[in-house]
């Protein structure tokens, strides 16, 4: 059994080796993770081609790879397995800088990942939910680590930051003092009503050198996904594996800290509350929710 993640050292990667090691407790013989140049964007178009079987992917690429939008060039039939993560954007500056709340970009130079990434996905949905065009600031596209790097230089005045922890993030915290920029009153639940793909979450004081208090952000979660054509048999036996392996995860990988609470949805919203963008889940997972008591 094939599964796709993303790049060496990536998120993406070390999720899918702790989700093998639970595989593999499981009894789910000859589970093979496989990296993917593109992350969530190959991995739809793999499972499409048949090279695999399950994939990793950011909620926000999914209504995309259904309709066949770009950078799909087909509709690619993609069914939900299991929510991964839910990793906060967030928006940091440094400390000293006159910028303290997200409103304060307008104006500003802001490093949102490469043109054709998710992050600058992202920051084209949070700036268009809260009224900000491109024209009202400067967006400077840079790989993320670089994006860090002008930080720090001060040829960028902030950056878009996604998830906590990695090691971009770590590295730049330990560097130079920054803030990690919240939300107006009001604002962020304009941001989760425009775009219900993300999902509330807190980011903790003290996990980072920069987070002196408990701050609240939008989430995009993160999925396991198949194909439509994988056996129910299958996707229901990986499917039991993850929740019952939901509390042995965290464990093994922090990115999965608060997985558990991502499946509880599920017992008073139905099947609708793993759907994202029109993409459902698996008959095999809805077996295997059912079996666990999750749904009716």
């Amino acid at each position: 059994m094939k599964i796709g993640t993303a790049e060496g050292n990536s998120t993406f990667e070390s999720q899918g080796f702790a989700l093998k090691s639970v595989l593999d407790t499981a009894g789910l013989a000859n589970v093979t993770i496989l990296n993917s140049v593109s992350a969530s964007i190959e991995n739809a178009k793999r499972l499409d081609a048949g090279e695999l079987d399950f994939g990793f992917m950011a909620a926000n690429w999914l209504g995309l790879a259904r309709t066949g939008q770009a950078p799909f060039s087909t509709p690619i039939d993609l069914r939900m397995v299991a929510p991964m993560n839910a990793g906060p954007m967030y928006f940091i500056a440094r400390a000293d800088s006159d910028i303290h709340t997200v409103l304060d970009l307008r104006g500003k130079r802001v490093a949102i990942g490469l043109q054709t990434s998710g992050v600058a996905q992202h920051a084209r949905s949070i700036f268009t939910a809260l009224g900000i065009s491109h024209a009202d600031f400067t967006p400077i596209y840079l790989y993320f680590a670089d994006g860090a790097e002008a930080l720090a230089r001060g040829d960028v005045d902030a950056q878009l930051q996604c998830p906590i922890p990695n090691n971009v993030m770590t590295a730049l915290d330990e560097r130079i003092a920054l803030r990690v920029l919240p939300y107006p009153q009001g604002a962020l639940q304009t941001v989760l009503d425009a775009r219900t793909i993300y999902r509330p979450t807190t980011m903790r004081a003290g996990s980072l050198r920069a987070l002196t208090q408990d701050i609240e952000q939008a989430a995009v979660v993160n999925v396991l996904v198949t194909h439509a054509r994988v056996p129910a048999a299958l996707v229901e036996f990986v499917t039991h594996a993850i929740y019952a392996g939901r509390n042995e995860l965290p464990k093994l990988n922090k990115l999965f800290l608060g997985m558990g609470e991502l499946f509880e949805p599920l017992r008073t919203q139905g099947a609708s509350a793993l759907q994202f963008d029109g993409v459902g889940l698996h008959d095999g997972a809805i077996s295997a929710y059912r079996k666990a008591g999750l749904l009716a």
